[in-house]
This record gives structure tokens, C-alpha cells and sequence, in this order.
């Protein structure tokens, strides 16, 4: 019972590990099979691509009939996850207690916004959890505003950690025979991700953090660009022809400044005591990516990354979404994979990031809206054909 994204990255991963999720939608459909449409009348990349390996019923839940079929879907189901606002389930009339009444067995998770609190009732969206959970306050530059990720921190970063408590929550039914409730914040998830500033803020109370390369500390983590965060100083640095994401990100590790001098055309600052040492560069970390991008702006980043390679200096070149959807390492990962689609020909989406020796994933098209009404309802349930088309006829399904 999910919609949008972080409740369907959720049970898409489990599709991938080998469940049969059926997605229950209202009549009218998940509200992204028309958002952000690139076809006229089409599902949108936006439900395609969260909505993978799993079949398709319709249910109105507000009527009689609609909470009676419910019922027998917990009854037969391993797992109920739902992420609606808060109270929404409870209001169709399936509470916890309900829902264990039905079946003591279920495992039943709800992604929400946030925990108990004054922030409950708040609506939340991606970005919102990525305000409240850590990270907008410490992403972007020093002299700039707070900045959101791309990356889906909040959404689709909150549906992996719903998985490992579903997974968690089944493996313990084992022993005790009982499911459980599994409940999980964005902001909760958000904020786990961002536990590296936290660290920071702690630390800020003995001292600047040195392994930053702002100037200036108060009482806050500062946001800090694109410094590592970690024990090894790290920044992108410009490349040729100066593109958009002509850009590589290089780490400096002790063991790579005497190569990196070398390669840079600067080999006497390998033992002069102002460069020598990771002491020494660390107050002007700004200087010294300076000096590396005098060097690496004259070369394509590719090259740049081959030479830096070929020293062991950790690096990677910065890769736009084009570069990535064509990248044939990733396609022979099956992490950019080609599905067929029964309407739109065919789409490219991400594949499975978990690799399991004996559990290979093959990745099938979404499900078309009440695809699998007939497979579900007549098939499994045992309805009758009659019932069917009356269900549909009543606004039923």
C-alpha cells in the first residue's frame, strides 16, 4: 500500500530479492503514474522506474466490500507496507492491534516523515527530510546557502533502511512465530546518513576541525564545499575542456604527496617541510588543491584519472547523468539495465544493487494500473467472475 517513492524503493528492493509484492492502488492509480510524463497517456518514468517486478491491483479501501477483500489480503500476506500521512490506516479501520488480529504473523511497516512529536503531523517530501535530518545545513559552500542533495537521502535512502527492518522482522518470526511493527522516519534515516556531522559537531568543542578547509568556526558544523568530511582531504578539482562535470575528485592520502608533486610539476614540494607533511598542507588545503588544478585543468578528466591511477592516489571523475546512463561498465553490472514496457516500448532504469551468488536479478517492467486484478482476485482469492465485474461496476476496484 505505497505510493510515490520511499515506500515503492522499498518494495521494489524486495521484488528484487525475490518477493512477490503486489501493489495495491486506488482505482485512479499511484499519483506518479501521470506525474512528470515524457508520453502523452503513458505511466511516467517516475512510477516505471520505482515500480518494477511487482503485479497491480486496484482496491477502494473505503467501501465495505473493499475492507473485506483487505482483510483477506493481510490474512494471506507475509508483509503490509504503507506510506501514507499519519492516522491514514488506522482511519480505513486497520490499526495495529486490527491488522495482528487478522494475522498475528504479518510483519507490518509504515515509512513516515517523522517520529512521535511536534513534528508528526508535518507533510514531508524529500527535501524537507533533507532540511531536518542534517544535511542541507552541511552541504553546499561556506558563503552560500544550505543545499539539497540529488541523491534521494530522504526517500529512497529511508526505503533501504525500511528493508533491513522488514528483513530483520521476518527473521525473527522464525523463532518467535510473531510479527511485529516495524515504523521508519525520513528525517530518522536522513539524519543516520548524516551521522559524520554529528561526530563533527562534538568535535567542534575542542578545537577548529582542522581537516576542513574553511577558516572561521562558530558553534555549527559549517558546510564545507566539497571537502571529504574524513581523516584524508579530498576536493573535485577542474579539468579540460571545463565543462559542466569536467571535473575529478581527488584524495590526498600522506602516501600520494610525493607522486602528486611529480605529477603536477612541483617534485621539490615532496620534501619541503611547508608541503611535506599531512601536519604541514592541512591549514592550506585551499593552496594545495589550487596546485593540483593548475595541472589537472590543462587535461581531460579521463587522463587525469588515468594518471592519477596509475599511482594509487584515490580518485574518481565527476559523472553526469548521461555519462552514467551510458556507461558500459555499468550496463555489464546490470546496474543500467534496458526493460521492455507493454506501452511504452521500453525504458532504461537502475538495477539491482544488491548481488546475491545464488539470488541473480532479473529486472520486469511495472505493472500496468489493475494488471493483475483478475490473477489476484479470481486466481488467489477465489472471487468469481460475476463478483469481479461487479466489483468494477461498483467503483469497487
Amino acid at each position: 500500500m505505497t505510493h510515490v517513492q520511499s515506500g515503492p524503493s522499498a518494495t521494489q528492493l524486495l521484488a528484487w530479492l525475490g518477493a512477490d509484492v503486489v501493489k495495491l492502488e486506488a482505482p485512479t492509480g499511484d499519483i506518479t503514474r501521470k506525474q512528470l510524463r515524457d508520453l502523452p497517456d503513458v505511466d511516467s518514468l517516475y512510477f516505471t522506474m520505482l515500480n518494477c517486478n511487482k503485479r497491480s491491483i486496484t482496491l477502494n479501501t473505503k467501501t465495505e466490500r473493499g475492507k473485506e477483500i483487505l482483510t483477506e489480503l493481510i490474512r494471506r500476506s507475509d508483509v503490509m507496507v504503507e506510506n501514507f500521512g499519519p492516522g491514514a490506516v488506522d482511519r480505513m479501520g486497520f490499526t495495529w492491534d486490527r491488522v495482528q488480529e487478522i494475522n498475528p504473523r504479518i510483519v507490518y511497516a509504515s515509512i513516515k516523515g517523522f517520529g512521535e512529536g511536534p513534528y508528526t503531523d508535518f507533510k514531508a517530501y524529500e527535501v524537507v527530510a533533507q532540511a531536518m535530518g542534517g544535511s542541507m545545513s552541511t552541504t553546499g559552500f561556506e558563503d552560500g546557502p544550505p543545499m539539497a542533495t540529488g541523491a534521494q537521502i530522504g526517500d529512497s535512502g529511508t526505503g533501504v533502511h525500511a528493508v533491513a527492518g522488514i528483513l530483520a522482522a521476518l527473521f525473527q518470526r522464525e523463532n518467535t512465530g510473531r510479527g511485529q511493527r516495524v515504523n521508519v522516519a525520513m528525517q530518522h534515516a536522513v539524519l543516520n546518513l548524516c551521522r559524520v556531522k554529528l561526530r563533527d559537531q562534538q568535535r567542534l568543542a575542542h578545537g577548529p576541525l582542522r581537516e576542513y578547509p574553511n577558516e572561521d568556526f562558530g558553534t555549527e558544523v559549517p558546510r564545507s564545499g566539497n571537502a571529504s568530511g574524513g581523516g584524508q582531504p579530498g576536493w573535485a578539482v577542474k579539468c579540460a575542456p571545463g565543462g559542466p562535470n569536467d571535473y575529478v575528485y581527488v584524495i590526498v592520502q600522506p602516501v600520494g604527496w610525493r607522486p602528486i608533486s611529480e605529477l603536477i610539476g612541483r617534485p621539490e614540494l615532496a620534501d619541503d617541510p611547508e608541503w611535506a607533511t599531512p601536519e604541514a598542507r592541512l591549514p592550506q588545503l585551499n593552496k594545495m588543491f589550487q596546485l593540483i588544478e593548475e595541472w589537472s585543468s590543462t587535461l581531460p578528466k579521463w587522463e587525469v584519472l588515468e594518471r592519477l591511477n596509475a599511482h594509487n592516489i584515490p580518485c574518481g571523475p565527476i559523472l553526469s547523468t548521461r555519462e552514467i546512463i551510458e556507461d558500459s561498465s555499468l550496463v555489464d553490472n546490470e546496474m543500467v539495465v534496458t526493460v521492455p514496457h507493454p506501452e511504452r516500448g521500453e525504458f532504461v532504469t537502475v538495477g539491482s544493487p544488491l548481488k546475491l551468488s545464488d539470488s541473480p536479478v532479473t529486472v520486469s517492467s511495472s505493472p500496468l494500473l489493475g494488471q493483475h486484478n483478475e490473477e489476484v482476485y479470481v486466481g488467489e482469492l477465489g472471487l468469481g467472475d460475476e463478483e469481479l465485474r461487479l466489483l468494477k461496476s461498483n467503483g469497487v476496484i
